[in-house]
């Protein structure tokens, strides 16, 4: 079927009433989730995906990209009232939102978050509507080379965008391979690393591994917590931005929602990387940029349009080429193995339910999300009383009982509360989780698709290097490696010549 009646079809399945219910109930969730500091969407889809087992394929993907982009929305509100950001994506939004409210615009910063918000994912899902179905025909043509190379090129773009320590993501991505590894090796079924635990037979579950390093690990660094977040006492009002909000924001979310389509697609990239470029966009063509942080509109309307684009095109590389771009598309991608769903260019023809559905939700969501963010901000301002005394022993509770409701088996719980352990530890250290989750869902890929490639060339590296699309691929690896070495070596060298 080609796009149109695509659409058309996604919209019949979005629009069944189950399938409805669980677009408004992802949306609620995740603005829900996105408002309360500190959990963020890989932690909330980790902790509900177990809830979403009884469902249909399409109901569960529906649900819980809801939640995915949902979190998107509502992370704002905390940015912009307590100055903490309710995920990642958000921290930017704060160096204006929280001026903008202290000046008693906060209705105004709430407001053109939501549009550009709505804006720019509305955009976004266009793009991956016109996108995902050239693309899958590609993809169609790929080998064990080309995917070997693709996911190659994914590692070091996880590395290379790391907000930390380049060296520490490289090790924590070795890491994730490693588990990856974990269980019957894929081509000769012999046993790898299980030490004589059964359970460990199938590998490491990836809901018990997420849940563990982003919920509880979540849990254990709250107890740290000797101050709690002080909301903004300011009246919200005039939430619909005026005509001149609009005249200093629509170019700048314009150019935050091209950042953020372009930047969406990258592994590695997505809503956090193109929410702090579009910032910087901002600040550097803004005819008066010392007008930054100090309460600037277009500082909140580039950032949050950034963000949303970002969110719907990184589902690009996860449809059409099974690979997912970020953390968050890394456990959803493990939500459509436990479904029986495998993403990928086949994705289109074998599950059109599950695909044009999503999509389908995609436009519907956006809407309701523009509607829940407006009017129930008085809402989502008393969420945000909820102490965390209340908040986290739930938490803890939702992720044992989701760990153990996946297979009905306490190893899972001992698992999730092993890697919760590790995860607080890691966060401690200044060890980022992200690459090593990504790892390990594209560990899998990575290990079957080169050692395919070396059965078919009979050992030889060669394929790599003659087939042109893993060819290209390789390149880009070694010239961002080669950079990344430059960048350090320079990094270490200047400061020493300024000595002189």
């Amino acid at each position: 079927m080609d796009t149109l009646q695509g659409l058309l079809y996604g919209f019949s399945v979005a629009l069944q009433p189950n399938n409805l219910f669980l677009v408004f109930v992802g949306c609620l969730l995740g603005t829900l989730v996105g408002v309360l500091p500190g959990i963020g969407p890989v932690a909330a889809i980790s902790i509900l995906l177990p809830l979403t087992f009884q469902l249909t394929p399409a109901g569960s993907i529906i649900m819980l990209a809801g939640i995915y982009y949902g979190v998107m929305y509502g992370g704002s509100t905390t940015s912009i009232l307590v100055n903490v950001p309710g995920e990642t994506a958000s921290v930017v939004t704060c160096m204006d939102g929280y001026q903008m409210a202290r000046q008693g615009r906060a209705g105004s910063a709430l407001g053109i978050a939501a549009f550009g918000s709505f804006i720019a994912g509305t955009i976004g899902l266009i793009g991956l509507q016109f996108i995902s179905g050239p693309l899958s025909s590609v993809a169609l043509k790929f080998g064990p080379p080309e995917y070997f190379a693709i996911i190659l090129l994914g590692f070091i773009f996880i590395s290379y965008l790391s907000h930390g320590s380049m060296l520490k993501a490289g090790m924590m991505a070795f890491l994730g391979l490693i588990l990856s590894s974990v269980g019957l090796d894929p081509i000769t079924a012999q046993q790898r690393m299980t030490f004589g635990i059964l359970n460990l037979y199938e590998g490491i579950g990836i809901a018990p591994l997420a849940m563990g390093l982003f919920g509880v690990a979540e849990v254990f660094n709250s107890l740290e917590k000797t101050t709690s977040t002080k909301i903004l006492k300011v009246k919200i009002k005039n939430l619909f931005p005026t005509k001149l909000d609009w005249l200093q924001s629509k170019w700048a979310i314009l150019r935050g929602t091209i950042i953020g389509f372009f930047l969406g697609i990258l592994p590695g990239g997505g809503p956090v990387l193109s929410t702090f470029i579009a910032y910087g966009v901002e600040k550097r063509v803004a005819k008066n940029p010392e007008r930054f942080g100090k309460g600037a509109i277009e500082g909140v309307a580039s950032p949050e349009s950034a963000n949303n684009s970002a969110t719907s095109t990184s589902f690009i590389p996860l449809l059409t080429l099974g690979i997912p771009p970020n953390v968050v598309l890394a456990v959803l991608y493990g939500a459509f193995l436990i479904h029986g769903v495998v993403p990928g260019p086949l994705l289109i023809k074998e599950h059109p339910d599950v695909f044009w559905g999503l999509l389908g939700s995609m436009y519907i969501g956006n809407v309701m999300l523009l509607i829940l963010n407006l009017p129930l901000i008085p809402l989502w301002v008393q969420v945000l009383r909820i102490p965390d005394r209340v908040l986290y022993p739930l938490i803890l509770l939702f992720c044992v009982i989701g760990a153990y409701s996946i297979n009905n088996n306490v190893f899972d719980i001992v698992v999730m509360i092993i890697f919760g352990i590790a995860g607080y530890l890691f966060k401690k250290f200044g060890y980022e989780a992200a690459p090593l989750i990504l790892c390990f869902v594209l560990g899998p890929m990575f290990e079957v698709n080169l050692r395919r490639s070396l059965l078919i060339s009979q050992g030889s590296f060669s394929i790599f290097f003659t087939r042109p699309i893993a060819l290209v691929a390789i390149v880009v690896c070694f010239a961002l490696l080669l950079f990344n070495i430059y960048s350090a070596y320079a990094g270490k060298s200047r400061p020493e010549i300024e000595s002189e």
